[in-house]
């Protein structure tokens, strides 16, 4: 007997779930990063941003469980490994180097606007799949990305 499944096109389940664990590496990577930057700040302004990056943090992970949780949904397989994530994230390393409040601030504004622009892409892409709940799952990080770059780059300026 053959269980029943979301009903979508098999290749419009893979395209979802290839553009979905593309997400989930970035993703993954973002929080790491998030907690380098958490970890290693320096200067003026160092309690305010310290405390700033752990909701940012927390809310990456509510999303990353969304995503993988998603891919399981269509039958994929959510790969999440730190080896496979270091190989796939389309963000750039980030530097472990720096200390100073801004220049941690700088490199994460960097990261995060690349994920949140990416992923206004895939909104596009997995609604011209036929999947509105994927898009709707992106829609919804896309928005939290924004907000924290807006509260990042406010630091900044």
């Amino acid at each position: 007997m053959k269980t029943p499944s979301i009903a979508l096109k098999a290749n419009a389940k893979s395209a979802v779930i290839d553009v979905l664990n593309a997400r989930l590496a970035d993703s993954i990577d973002l929080a790491l990063i998030t907690k380098q930057a958490h970890w290693n700040l320096k200067g003026p302004n160092f309690i305010a941003v310290h405390e700033m990056l752990d909701p940012m943090r927390a809310a990456i992970d509510n999303h990353v469980d969304i995503i993988a949780e998603r891919i399981s949904q269509l039958d994929g397989t959510p790969i999440g490994t730190s080896q496979r994530v270091a190989k796939a994230t389309a963000l750039d390393e980030y530097p472990t180097d720096i200390k100073k409040v801004p220049d941690h601030l700088a490199a994460l504004a960097d990261r995060f606007a690349k994920l949140a622009n990416q992923i206004r892409e895939d909104i596009d892409t997995t609604d011209e799949a036929g999947d509105a709940d994927t898009a709707d799952i992106l829609t919804a990080f896309s928005r939290e990305l924004d907000k924290d770059l807006w509260f990042i780059k406010s630091h900044l300026e």
